[in-house]
């Protein structure tokens, strides 16, 4: 157990790292700051059979935004670079082309537990650019890859041993000796994968997280979250474990796990319960006891069948700044500060319309949906996703929210895109849509957020919408 002491401690030395981290924000352009936001590009196919391999499942962009990397259920990775043309222009425009393509898993079957493996793509994490090669990190359920990806634009001409066209030359014709040399050629983008990290997790890995101090990740699993040296393949630590003894006494599970942007000791993990425990792994090694727990009350008034279901937390993030995180559960995202352990300082409600609708969303699952969501570059503004290709924003400084549509219907560049209305009974408005005709198999569950600019990525079942604010 974490002695008083400690916990004080700890909690200081939190409060001096967190007030270093003021909330810096710049306006951003509009009316009155609020993103109006327009469409730039649509990616993916437009039939109406959607193939399962072709579901994106997750969406990153990396530490500079000029890449933007999807994983689908086929176990792909698909990686788009920003154009620089399109970046440069006044008013610069956010579009992005096919950079690379490659499969990153294949399904497996275990033989010991007589379970498939799914290729799926469950999470892809960038890390940082140290050299002029770009590396990521990609996991399925039970393996993690860390995938290199370089430029080639040069070959190799001239050998000794071979022809020009690669077949080995009879050593009696050689006779002189030839430096080899390197001749331009068209730009080739390889991926190669460069560790496999694999057999450390008995649960599905739900989340992968790199560490500020780019040496260590994190791989979380429903009950336990390992830490590795990106350079082990074949060891990692394990830093949190919550499997009981007997497993007929488990009460809950872990849903998502994070490092701190800035403090490479510090991490959360969210739980099925409703809960944020932040770990500080100076304190000790196995971090069961939590230096923090962020947790709400429950809302006698709102207590139904339900209630634990949708308390679930399916994301947590943190800021950029590292001072506060974002939690999403079922219903609405809350803003907590670091510093507040008691209750959220601001809470959302993405579709409070279908509290009432929840018998429903749970005879088809629907309310086993695990929604991300996203801050922007400066932490203002808030992003998650909805049904019926309905995203949410929330601007913090403004108090505003708004509901947008990620559709074809709306494909002309730079047109802004209109809010969407859901309406709960009585007569029905112009423009607004029933909340009995949302279509629940269109969910926006995976987003991102460019980390600079005003640049947002959408995953709709196959395809991917890239918006921007229209300056």
């Amino acid at each position: 157990m974490v002695t008083v002491l400690n916990h004080h401690k700890l909690s200081n030395r939190i409060s001096t790292m967190l007030h270093t981290a003021i909330h810096h924000t710049h306006k951003d352009k509009g009316n009155g700051g609020e993103i109006n936001w327009c469409f730039s590009q649509v990616k993916g196919t437009i039939e109406d059979e959607v193939t399962e391999a072709d579901i994106i499942s997750c969406v990153e962009f990396n530490t500079d935004g000029d890449l933007l990397a999807t994983g689908d259920k086929g176990g792909r990775v698909v990686i788009f670079q920003r154009d620089l043309q399109a970046k440069a222009a006044v008013p610069s425009r956010g579009e992005y082309n096919v950079y690379s393509t490659f499969q990153s898993h294949e399904p497996e079957f275990d033989y010991l537990k007589s379970l498939e493996i799914e290729e799926k793509i469950n999470k892809i994490r960038w890390l940082k650019r140290t050299n002029r090669n770009h590396f990521l990190l990609s996991t399925n359920d039970k393996t993690i890859k860390l995938w290199k990806v370089a430029e080639r634009d040069k070959k190799p001409e001239g050998y000794n041993l071979k022809d020009d066209g690669g077949i080995m030359r009879d050593p009696n014709t050689i006779t002189t000796l030839r430096v080899p040399t390197f001749s331009p050629m068209e730009l080739m983008v390889e991926a190669s994968p460069k560790r496999v990290f694999s057999n450390a997790h008995t649960y599905h890995i739900n989340s992968i997280s790199v560490n500020s101090d780019l040496e260590t990740y994190l791989s979380a699993d429903d009950l336990r979250i390992n830490l590795w040296n990106l350079e082990i393949t074949d060891q990692s630590f394990n830093i949190v474990d919550i499997k009981p003894a007997n497993m007929e006494d488990l009460t809950e599970v872990i849903t998502a796990s994070e490092f701190h942007p800035k403090e490479c000791s510090m991490f959360v993990y969210s739980s099925s319960k409703g809960t944020i425990r932040l770990c500080d792994m100076r304190q000790q090694a196995l971090c069961d006891s939590h230096a923090k727990i962020f947790e709400e009350p429950e809302d006698p008034t709102n207590r139904s069948f339900f209630s634990e279901i949708i308390a679930s937390i399916s994301d947590v993030k943190f800021s950029h700044n590292g001072r506060y995180m974002i939690t999403r559960d079922y219903l609405s995202v809350k803003v907590w500060d670091l510093l507040m352990e008691s209750k959220p300082v601001e809470t959302y409600q993405v579709h409070e319309f279908l509290r009432s609708k929840l018998c429903s969303l749970y005879e088809n699952d629907c309310i086993f949906d695990k929604f991300e969501c996203s801050w922007s570059g400066n932490d203002r503004n808030i992003m998650t996703g909805s049904y019926n290709n309905f995203f949410r924003m929330f601007d913090r400084e403004g108090k505003r929210d708004n509901t947008l549509e990620a559709s074809r219907d709306n494909m002309k560049p730079r047109t802004v895109l209109k809010p969407r209305k859901v309406c709960t009974g009585g007569r029905r408005k112009k423009d607004e849509i029933s909340v009995d005709c949302l279509d629940f198999n269109k969910k926006i569950l995976h987003t991102a957020w460019h980390p600079q600019e005003n640049i947002i990525a959408i995953a709709a079942t196959n395809n991917l919408y890239i918006f921007q604010s229209k300056d």
